[in-house]
């Protein structure tokens, strides 16, 4: 059983208890190799990011730096540049040898939402230790756009595995052989690197750049905002761009990735020596990404990129994150893009749902 929980562990560990809710989980929430995790019904405005600590309760630290509280029970607006802590409606007993990661979903990522899960004893976002018993929390901080929220809503997810499931280099190798991961040649180097894509056959269109001064995006309404009041678009023949301190970038990846059915991968960041900038905020590619048992033959990676201190010049086929491939403990019974809502498979260069077509 050593490896990523597929869907019907989770259904088990719902049923047996492992994990609960406030109100009952529903199929929408599970993914093939992820859980769903959903806002409970107040956000509490506090003076700065923070982790409970070892042997501190989150309810304990939010004492120390409370605002004040939202009720999100009929929608409210959380502010751009705000941090917001949010109890969630799920909660963990995870049985020993069991651990899980969690990640914000796509769509969150591509807002420029920066939405972290934090526990009880934590000190770690994002990591939960096997035997955790504990409420969840999610912080969200909006940086590009102020976001209306509503209870119920699902912000970031979770993966849950047993024991070590990552890919050695010479087993991803390996596997690249058999499956072909990634179109064009393969770094493998502690996962498989990745590079942007400055240069797309046909257009000069290579990327938008989140204005700063919009309106708020209701998380509710898909499809119904005009990307043109909230992105500007990044042309350029020259195959670079400039990436200016504090602004945020959708870009996309130069490689066509694949996740096969008994695998799933997370994006992580390359090493910070290669430039003043970070790439992604949501990092899940499930089972059946990309892949052609689920109607895919190879998707883009969507790169959510920030800026830091110093301007810095971001060029074609630049390395700028690597997908650390995982082994499923068993396939998933549903695969991204089969028969599932799958937002993203076969993507290029996309922004999130809630925008029109340009």
């Amino acid at each position: 059983m050593t490896g990523v929980l597929p869907d019907s562990a989770l259904k088990a560990m719902i049923a047996g208890g492992a994990i609960a809710s406030d109100e009952p989980v529903t199929s929408e929430q599970i993914q093939p190799a992820s859980l769903d995790l959903r806002l409970g019904t107040t956000a509490i405005r506090v003076r700065a990011s923070f982790l409970a600590g070892q042997g501190r309760s989150v309810r304990d630290r939010l004492s120390e730096f409370e605002m004040h509280r939202v009720d999100l029970t009929r929608g409210a607006v959380l502010e751009k540049g705000c941090v917001y802590v949010v109890p969630l409606m799920e909660s963990l007993a995870l049985p020993k040898g069991v651990s899980a990661v969690a990640n914000a979903k796509s769509s969150t990522g591509r807002l420029d939402l920066l939405t972290r899960t934090i526990t009880d004893g934590g000190v770690e976002f994002d990591r939960i230790p096997e035997s955790y018993q504990g409420p969840l929390y999610a912080e969200i901080c909006p940086r590009s756009f102020s976001v209306l929220v509503r209870p119920g809503m699902r912000l970031n997810q979770i993966r849950f595995r047993q024991g070590q499931a990552v890919l050695s280099d010479s087993a991803l190798a390996a596997l690249h052989a058999e499956e072909r991961l990634v179109s064009g040649d393969a770094l493998i180097s502690e996962g498989l690197g990745f590079s942007v894509d400055l240069k797309p056959e046909g257009t000069d269109l290579v990327g938008y750049r989140a204005k700063p001064h919009t309106g708020v995006i209701d998380l509710d309404r898909i499809g119904q905002y005009d990307p043109t009041e909230f992105w500007e678009e990044i042309r350029t023949q020259e195959g670079r761009i400039i990436l200016d301190p504090g602004a945020f970038y959708i870009l996309v990846s130069r490689e066509a990735v694949t996740i096969p059915p008994d695998y799933a991968a997370e994006m992580a960041p390359y090493l910070a020596m290669v430039g003043e900038f970070r790439v992604h905020y949501a990092g899940f590619f499930d089972p059946g990404f990309g892949h052609s048992t689920a109607g895919g033959a190879g998707s883009r990676g969507v790169l959510e990129v920030r800026c830091h201190e110093a301007p810095f010049v971001l060029e074609h086929g630049q390395v700028v994150g690597r997908l650390v491939y995982e082994r499923m403990s068993s396939r998933p019974d549903r695969l991204y893009g089969a028969g599932i809502a799958s937002n993203y498979q076969g993507q290029g260069l996309k922004l999130s749902k809630h925008f029109r077509s340009f």
